[in-house]
């Protein structure tokens, strides 16, 4: 805190200029610019200490002037050294200080006057210093010039260029509004603030008040009514209405276009219509008007007893709706007493941009609940899709066993394995373990450990990271936390990687984990279901498979018989996936001849459910018989194991051998038979692509000739 020098009295306290008055109080020294264009105010601006106020044509400035003689950045006026200072900008037509022209910095003097083009600027420290006596009564009148970014117009003044419009019969349109004063924060004259306090106040208790009530209100009828309470509360009028646009109008809607969506009168009078003329003006400028004097010749007045009524004074506010005018309040006094002033109309403003933000937020809600029930609907079906492909078909005393399993494993939160040949169902199975299970209503998430890399795997897994490695160019959630509160099925569980394990173990063990390349701990809630066709016993043993980790998953298990040991089941499938590919297709294949029926139940299916399943399909797309016949049925001629689970080895004797090297004569055979078509082979196996190129590579196997 410092004295300024030059100015005695006068100190600088964080950047507010004080004055010492002689009874020793503190006033803080006011400055103003009241604007005058030609012979008209149009408004002021105050000036606070430690801001600079830039004059110019551009939109950047605080003020802007619309004069072709006005730079794009003109001059600017900041206070420094004690006083407020004016300074040129290098304009191209210069700037004067009561008709001389500034060359440099010049500091300024209540009353003197700032001259750029057709603008004049009055620095003033009282308000009333800067209009003239012959204005002062109707400027006040109207609600001189404040402290906003308002225009007020008082044309009746006789002062300024002329914006009265006024055709034949019209009324006049004494004030404007464009925003109002009570929905934005603005500095005031202490003593025109304590002046209008409670005036204000009680306007902003009733805003207060009806905002919360709009906010609540759900329909556009109730909301209106609402409104008009408020209205008829804070202000002295005989009548008043809201009006909206009509829904198919395409473009900027018209005073034709407007819609009474609520009004009332005080008494036994009917609420008065709104004269086209003021409406179109209001819609067409998007500014709140009052406008006195209305006779019968813009008013379509109701009679009584007594003729056609006259309202004194009206007031109609634009209602906006996303930076577009949509409706209209209008309110109307027939008490010549007691006119609508330039106070009733910044409220009737603030009243109609609530009104604006209620239709918004209702409109908002209406599209928001349509797409929610649109988007539930959508779920409800995927839902019923889901688990209907969850149905477990088939009525032998293998899959009665399963069924039982799924009914007892279901309600637990345990870890499920599941095992069994590749192509007899575990992700069926899977499923309707989670649709029996209280996750039901949560995500079921399936993976296939098989069909990935390691390090594809961790970050299918687990997500990662925007940049964790190359081609992350954005932010994976992983499968775990997109099965959070649901279920998360891992097939092929025996390929994973021991390091995958490792981790996989520790989240399984109820441990956070990170997304790859992250560093925040994550923590969810999903049950895993694992599948393998895989000995992990064996794996175990071998140190394929984590010891620790073979022990987490075995807690509860479901084995599931291959299609060959329970034929029953054959035909039940074959009938099921014949009405599911008939309703996919549009065809109306009856059903199998005995003797295809006989061929589908001696066949020992190798690639169990999932081959039956693709033969049915290519049959029922390449037959044209309304019956499916033998030739109908493509069978491959693969080896399959035995009732025992011996391979039989034609023309060979039994020969001691590993699995592996069971597993790699197996495959070379295949890849034999089918020509080394790799698809095709993998298809008859039950297996990825991808994990077949594994087996060739760690088998080293190659086609002939190679």
């Amino acid at each position: 805190m410092g004295g300024i020098p030059g100015l005695p009295g006068v100190w600088r306290v964080d950047s507010l200029t004080m004055i010492f008055q002689g009874n020793g109080a503190v006033k803080q020294m006011l400055a103003y610019l009241v604007i005058r264009e030609g012979t008209k105010w149009t408004d002021v601006i105050r000036l606070v200490p430690g801001r600079s106020v830039t004059v110019g044509r551009a939109s950047t400035n605080q003020i802007v002037v619309k004069d072709e003689r006005c730079s794009r950045n003109h001059a600017e006026i900041f206070f420094t050294v004690g006083a407020w200072t004016i300074r040129d900008l290098d304009s191209r037509n210069g700037t004067k200080l009561d008709e001389e022209g500034v060359k440099q910095d010049a500091s300024l003097a209540p009353g003197q006057v700032i001259r750029i083009g057709k603008c004049q600027m009055a620095f003033v420290h009282d308000l009333s210093a800067a209009f003239p006596e012959a204005v002062g009564d109707s400027q006040a009148a109207a609600g001189a010039p404040g402290q906003s970014d308002s225009m007020i117009i008082d044309d009746t003044s006789g002062v300024g260029d002329s914006h009265v419009l006024e055709p034949d019969g019209a009324p006049t349109i004494t004030h404007r509004r464009g925003q109002t004063k009570y929905l934005r924060q603005q500095d005031q004259d202490e003593g025109q603030e304590q002046q209008d306090a409670p005036r204000v106040g009680h306007a902003a208790s009733t805003l207060c008040r009806l905002a919360f009530q709009l906010a609540t209100e759900n329909e556009p009828g109730t909301m209106a009514d609402t409104a008009l309470d408020g209205l008829f509360e804070g202000l002295s009028i005989d009548g008043g209405a809201i009006l909206v646009a009509a829904h198919d109008v395409a473009q900027a809607p018209t005073a034709a276009d407007m819609e009474v969506l609520a009004s009332r009168a005080r008494g036994k009078l009917a609420y008065q219509r709104l004269s086209g003329f003021v409406a179109n003006t209001v819609l067409r400028d998007g500014e709140a008007v009052l406008a006195r004097d209305i006779g019968d010749d813009s008013m379509l007045g109701n009679r009584d007893s007594k003729g056609v009524i006259h309202s004194t004074s009206v007031i109609c506010a634009p209602v906006r709706y996303d930076n577009a005018v949509v409706g209209l309040v209008h309110l109307y006094c027939t008490d010549g007493g007691q006119p609508l002033d330039a106070d009733g109309l910044e409220f009737t403003l603030a009243v109609a941009d609530n009104i604006g933000q209620a239709l918004r937020n209702m409109n908002r809600e209406q599209v928001l609940t349509e797409n929610l029930q649109t988007t539930a609907s959508e779920v409800k079906q995927l839902r019923s899709q889901l688990q209907a492909t969850s149905e477990i078909v088939g009525s032998s005393s293998a899959m009665e066993s399963v069924k039982e399993k799924i009914i007892q494993v279901a309600p637990e939160r345990t870890t499920i394995l599941i095992r069994g040949e590749s192509g007899v169902g575990k992700e069926v199975v899977a499923r309707a373990v989670h649709y029996a299970s209280p996750r039901a209503k949560g995500p079921f998430v399936c993976l296939n450990c098989a069909a990935l890399s390691e390090t594809l795997l961790e970050s299918e897994l687990f997500g990662h990271e925007k940049g964790a490695f190359t081609g992350a160019t954005e932010r994976k959630v992983g499968k775990f936390e997109a099965a959070d509160d649901g279920t998360l099925m891992l097939d092929e569980i025996g390929e994973m990687s021991p390091s995958i394990q490792a981790k996989f173990l520790r989240v399984l063990e109820g441990h956070a984990f990170e997304r790859v390349g992250g560093n925040q701990a994550i923590t969810v809630d999903v049950r895993v279901i694992a599948a393998t066709n895989r000995d992990l016993e064996q794996a175990v043993s071998e140190g394929g498979f984590r010891r620790d980790l073979y022990f987490r998953l075995h807690v509860l298990e479901i084995q599931i018989a291959p299609l060959r040991k329970r034929p029953q089941d054959v035909l039940e499938l074959a009938d099921f996936f014949l009405g599911q590919f008939n309703r996919d297709t549009g065809r109306r294949i009856e059903g199998f001849t005995e003797a295809g029926q006989e061929l589908l139940t001696n066949y020992n299916w190798p690639g169990n459910v999932r081959e039956l399943k693709n033969v049915v399909e290519r049959a029922v797309v390449l037959s044209r018989n309304p019956v499916l016949d033998v030739g109908d049925l493509t069978l491959s001629n693969l080896a399959t194991t035995t009732e025992s689970g011996e391979m039989p080895l034609p023309g060979a004797a039994y020969e001691p051998m590993s699995l592996a090297d069971m597993e790699a004569l197996h495959i070379g055979a295949t890849l034999k038979q089918e020509g080394w078509n790799k698809s095709r082979t993998a298809g008859i196996l039950g297996i990825e692509r991808s994990t077949l190129d594994r087996k060739i590579r760690r088998y080293d196997l190659k086609p002939p000739g190679a």
